[in-house]
């Protein structure tokens, strides 16, 4: 099992050996450092915590900059737990990398994905509009809220709009193309959640 943390950097394509144009999604992992271990006896869990992206040590809390002293490195941006790797075969300080992995892996990705703000129900979950005419006045409005059974109130979990996008998404069984180790870049078959230099969490697939 492997696993690593990353930065979105965009989408291009590739070509591979047949001569096939494969959509690919750019992803910037450089060497990741173990913070922290997890262990079944301590925690009740197995799983390792990396840390990417250094930063200065005036924007993190004496807190943060503790926890990576202990690491022997710099406070991170993006910290994040990976089960699946042996903490048995790490150290807190070791430095992961993208040479992990290898081309024809299959990965999970998992990202927040971008923000929308508040949208009406249509866009956010493709409602059918009301005709467009003058004299309908019904366009892109909900429509009815409450049930046949009781009008006085609106079920729960019914599709209104509201605040769409900025979720955590888990885009499972992505084919890695290619592993770039002297550049520490992954590229991923298809797209990816999130926006342009966003974080995200790459493993080894469990379903796969």
């Amino acid at each position: 099992m492997s696993g690593i943390l990353g930065r979105k950097i965009g989408m291009t394509q590739f070509f591979t050996a047949d001569g096939n144009v494969v959509p690919v999604t750019v992803v910037e992992a450089t060497p990741n450092v173990v913070l922290q271990k997890k262990t079944v006896d301590n925690d009740g869990y197995e799983a390792v915590q990396l840390g990417f992206a250094d930063k200065r040590e005036k924007q993190a809390t004496k807190p943060a900059i503790g926890h990576a002293k202990k690491a022997g490195t710099a406070p991170k941006r993006f910290i994040r737990e990976v089960s699946g790797i042996d903490a048995a075969s790490t150290e807190v300080g070791q430095e992961l990398k993208v040479d992990q992995f290898s081309a024809g892996d299959v990965v999970d990705v998992t990202g927040v994905s971008k923000g929308k703000g508040t949208q009406g129900a249509i866009k956010r979950w493709g409602f059918q509009r009301g005709k467009m005419t003058h004299g309908s006045k019904y366009h892109r409005g909900n429509g009815s809220l409450a049930t046949i059974r009781d009008a006085n109130r609106v079920p729960k979990g019914k599709k209104m709009h509201g605040r769409m996008g900025s979720e955590t998404i888990t885009v499972q069984n992505l084919e890695v193309v290619k592993v770039d180790v002297e550049r520490n870049v992954l590229l991923i078959k298809g797209s990816v959640p999130g926006a342009r230099n966003s974080f995200l969490k790459i493993r080894s697939s469990v379903k796969k």
